[in-house]
Formats: structure tokens, C-alpha cells, sequence
């Protein structure tokens, strides 16, 4: 009977052991799978996350957030190296930040034309965007014409060429829709006011 108990006491440590061992495994294991699943979504979240973005229901509130997620497409587009379906795709999701006059003043393949060209060039030359800087919101201007709701404020580009860093100052020009969102207008450089002064006679 002893002998039976000290066998059945093995038995019960046996199935303990293999049960923690089975635990331990387990766990370790499913820990590795976690950090594949989380290096996998850093991988693809720069793409991804602009064009999950619902513009719908999730239109940026401010002239400012509109240039900043125009900002962030723009980076993308120059600085990563995308599929032609990515880079159609992310096209498509930045044209849905133009106000429609802006929209017409080229057609759809004219746009992307351009676009690739403008990257290629942007690329073969080694440049990359950096970083950017907005306005400050109490820094944007406001106005009305002929009926329309218009904001105008500047963003700071940070180009790294080749070795060394330079800024590249824009305006941009917002109209408000008929849904009350900020679409982008137009752009430009910014003139340095010395330089115009300089030109003039």
C-alpha cells in the first residue's frame, strides 16, 4: 500500500513538473509571437495609419491639423519607398485635402505624372524630408472673400540634402467647404522680403 502511494505522490510531481514546463513554454512562446505582431505593425503603420484615415468621418478640424496630415503624406511619398499601389493610393488619399478648384487645374493623370516626377527627382538627388514645423494656431490668419471662408499659414520644411540640412518656408491657403472643412487652396514658397526688396527699382 505504501508502495503504491509513494508511486501515485511520483506520478502527481510527474504531471506537476510537465504542467509548469507546458506553462512556461507556452508563455514564452506566445511573447515571441507578440513582439513579431508589434515589430510587423511598426513595419507597416507609416503607410498604413495615413491611409486608414477616414476623411469622411474623420476630416481634420483645423487648417493647421489639414497641413500637417498633408505634411506627413508628403514626407511619406518622398521618403519611403512605396509600391506603385501605395503611392496611387496615398495620391488619391491627399487629393481629398484640395479644395476642387485646386482639384481642376490638372487631370487626374497629369497629377500623378507629375507626382512621380517630382519623387524621382526628390530621390535621385539624395533628398529627404526631415522634418516640418506649422504655425502656431493663434499665428493663422483668417479672412473672408466674396463669401468664402479662407485661412493662410505657413509650414517649415526640413530637407536633408545629401549631408547637410536646409529649411524650405511655404504658405499655404485654405477655403473652407460647404461641409466646413479646411481644403488646401494653394501653396507656395515663401520670398524672402530682402530679397524682393532687393529686386525691385
Amino acid at each position: 500500500m505504501k508502495r503504491f502511494e509513494g508511486k501515485r505522490g511520483m506520478i502527481f510531481l510527474l504531471l506537476a513538473v510537465l504542467l509548469i514546463a507546458g506553462y512556461y513554454y507556452y508563455i514564452s512562446n506566445r511573447s515571441v509571437d507578440q513582439e513579431k505582431t508589434e515589430e510587423e505593425y511598426v513595419t507597416v503603420s507609416k503607410v498604413q495609419d495615413l491611409l486608414l484615415r477616414d476623411l469622411t468621418n474623420n476630416y481634420p478640424p483645423s487648417p493647421k491639423e489639414v497641413v500637417k496630415y498633408y505634411s506627413e503624406i508628403t514626407k511619406c511619398l518622398h521618403n519611403e519607398k512605396l509600391s506603385e499601389e501605395e503611392l496611387y493610393q496615398l495620391a488619391m488619399k491627399i487629393q481629398e485635402l484640395y479644395d476642387s478648384e485646386l482639384r481642376e487645374n490638372k487631370s487626374q493623370e497629369e497629377y500623378l505624372a507629375d507626382l512621380k516626377s517630382e519623387i524621382t527627382i526628390f530621390q535621385e538627388n539624395d533628398y529627404a524630408i526631415s522634418d516640418y514645423a506649422t504655425s502656431v494656431s493663434t499665428d493663422v490668419d483668417f479672412y473672408s472673400v466674396d463669401g468664402y471662408s479662407f485661412a493662410r499659414l505657413y509650414c517649415t520644411y526640413y530637407i536633408r540634402v545629401k549631408t547637410s540640412m536646409k529649411s524650405l518656408n511655404e504658405v499655404f491657403l485654405l477655403r473652407k467647404d460647404e461641409n466646413d472643412h479646411w481644403k488646401i487652396y494653394g501653396w507656395q514658397p515663401v520670398v524672402d522680403q530682402q530679397e524682393t526688396d532687393g529686386n525691385e527699382e
